[in-house]
């Protein structure tokens, strides 16, 4: 008999479920025991229907849309109708529908009157993951082998028994196995908390009804998605962003996106993009459609789900073999900074088509560092931490928010606190950096610095970065954010200025410090509002030099009060250079 459904009863199950991922998530967060996970959150978790659909994830990476269903199906597709009660399975194989090989993807079929009714999944990016270098997110890796432990889809648990082999492989392979190991039974948790959770709805609904009800809810989001599309400007616009280097080749790479807005669906193609990267930095084309999908939701209604019926309003295509669809063994550990450029190219091709509805480019959340080493017991310490803490661009209503995640990552900075209990390190500076934020109307935000001092006798340092060459770009007449640098031993004699991707080891007392890229601006720094500015010189944000040059502001540098003759004869004389080309 054909099962209807009605829209009341459809919208408390999709909230229902989504409530059940958030509070999958908040059990990660909870239980776990890495920075990376339970501090940076850096994971994800979601409920799939029996075939495979998502149907609602929890409000954690928006990067992560679209990357647990192909991980899904890789294990849908290794182990077919072998799949029972009581089974959980594992997957970080990016060639077998995983993102690398940190992200370990745990998902449990969830039975009910010895029907597959579901499945729960949580991803968690692990502290370790064995490899050549500590963190496994190294840049200057080659291939996919040197990367770390490789866990293609296999049943973690089989009908409720631990794979004592896999565990113990895992705990094997890895610097820190008691994090790691805490972090992936953290996932656990989530899981079956999962689980639990959707058996409840189905003893409220009924089996049949349950399943109707999650085709329903990824029906009826591709109706509004599609809905939504229809009611964007239609034609085809180009944008192509740029990565400095892959720290091998120094050369930069292109990611080109041409995105056609073609009735209802959104048409994306990534031909013209540079070859695949010989380092590290590569993404699979499952993160790649993942980061297309972030990007376009931030432009329409947020109260459309993240499911799988929005993912069937896109058509995503990249050659194989270019930078955004590497071929096997490419490596890919380091591929979260492309993640973003990829976001961007997107963003900057609809910034084309929505004029004054994008901001400027976010600078800053695409660093990945490292620290690890050995203490006097030859016990391993790592610690690894992506700075994603912001700056968001400005406009096109506000400056862009100091210190806070970008949309499509939405991950957290590390409290010094842990750092410092953690690892042998110590956090001596950790503030904005004046003047970094791109001028505008509506201004960049300030970039982030943070200095780690070595505790340690001697760790191995790992270094992603980038927007060294190419700045965050602003928008509407504003300009770009300022570079990415890195030091070591920084105001000494000994100070070194680091490339973006680099591996080097560090001594005792030896400092690293990281300033940000800051955000570009949107709309024309003559336009900003004056008080605005005489704020931003009240609070440090901005100095007095600064808001000359770029805001034609004139402020006394003891006072701190505006000079209003001054400032109007000073912007009359810029606009006047601007109209003669000056």
């Amino acid at each position: 008999m054909q099962q209807t459904t009605d829209p009341v009863t459809r919208e408390i199950i999709k909230n229902a479920l989504m409530s059940t991922a958030d509070t999958m998530a908040l059990t990660v967060v909870r239980t776990a025991r890495s920075a990376v996970i339970k501090h940076a959150m850096d994971f994800s978790t979601a409920l799939f229907n029996a075939e495979g659909l998502q149907v609602a994830q929890g409000l954690t990476i928006a990067a992560h849309l679209g990357s647990m269903a192909p991980a899904l199906q890789g294990v849908m597709n290794a182990f077919g109708d072998d799949v029972k009660p009581g089974d959980i399975f594992a997957n970080n194989d990016p060639y077998e529908g995983g993102s690398h090989l940190p992200d370990i993807f745990l998902f449990k079929p969830i039975f009910a009157f010895d029907t597959l009714v579901g499945w729960s999944c949580c991803i968690g990016h692990q502290t370790d993951i064995g490899g050549r270098i500590p963190g496994g997110n190294a840049s200057d890796n080659t291939e996919l082998y040197q990367e770390g432990l490789l866990l293609p889809p296999l049943k973690l648990y089989e009908e409720g028994v631990l794979n004592q082999a896999v565990w113990r492989i895992l705990e094997k392979n890895v610097r820190v196995p008691e994090k790691v190991i805490g972090d992936v039974q953290a996932l656990l948790a989530a899981v079956r908390f999962g689980e639990r959770d959707m058996l409840r709805l189905v003893e409220d609904y009924g089996l049949e009804d349950m399943k109707s009800y999650m085709t329903d809810i990824v029906d009826t989001t591709e109706a509004l998605a599609r809905a939504e599309i229809r009611g964007l400007p239609q034609g085809e616009w180009e944008f192509t962003d740029y990565i400095d280097n892959d720290g091998i080749d120094m050369r930069p790479i292109a990611i080109k996106a041409k995105v056609k807005i073609d009735g209802d669906t959104v048409r994306v193609d990534f031909d013209g993009t540079s070859p695949q990267a010989k380092g590290s930095i590569n993404p699979n084309i499952w993160y790649t459609k993942s980061c297309v999908y972030a990007a376009m939701k931030c432009l329409i209604d947020p109260s459309i789900q993240a499911n799988s019926g929005f993912f069937r309003a896109f058509d995503i295509q990249a050659p194989e073999g270019c930078f955004v669809n590497p071929q096997h063994p490419a490596p890919v550990a380091a591929r979260g900074l492309s993640g973003f450029r990829i976001c961007q190219a997107i963003l900057g091709a609809m910034a084309q088509a929505m004029p004054g509805q994008v901001p400027g480019m976010w600078g800053g959340g695409e660093v990945g560092l490292s620290f690890g080493g050995y203490d006097k017991n030859r016990k391993g310490w790592v610690y690894l931490e992506f700075q994603n803490d912001g700056p968001r661009g400005g406009g096109p209503w506000m400056d862009g928010a100091d210190g806070a995640a970008c949309a499509v990552n939405n991950l957290a900075n590390t409290p010094i606190e842990s750092i410092e209990a953690d690892q042998p390190l110590l956090i001596e500076r950790f503030s904005f950096v004046p003047d970094t934020g791109g001028a505008g109307q509506y201004r960049g935000g300030l970039a982030m610095t943070r200095d780690f001092r070595i505790l340690a006798e001697e760790s191995l340092f790992q270094l992603r970065t980038d927007r060294h060459d190419f700045l965050p770009w602003g928008v509407e007449g504003g300009k770009p954010g300022t570079p990415t640098r890195n030091y070591v031993n920084p105001g000494t004699e000994n100070e070194v200025e680091l490339p973006g991707k680099h591996l080097t080891s560090l001594k005792k007392d030896d400092v690293y410090r990281l300033i940000q890229a800051g955000a570009g601006g949107y709309g024309d720094p003559l336009e900003r509002n004056l008080d605005a500015i005489v704020d931003d010189v009240l609070e440090d944000k901005l100095t007095v030099a600064h808001v000359r040059e770029e805001y034609g502001v004139v402020i006394d540098p003891d006072s701190l009060e505006l000079d209003m003759t001054a400032t109007n004869q000073l912007q009359a004389k810029m606009r006047r250079e601007r109209e003669n080309g000056g």
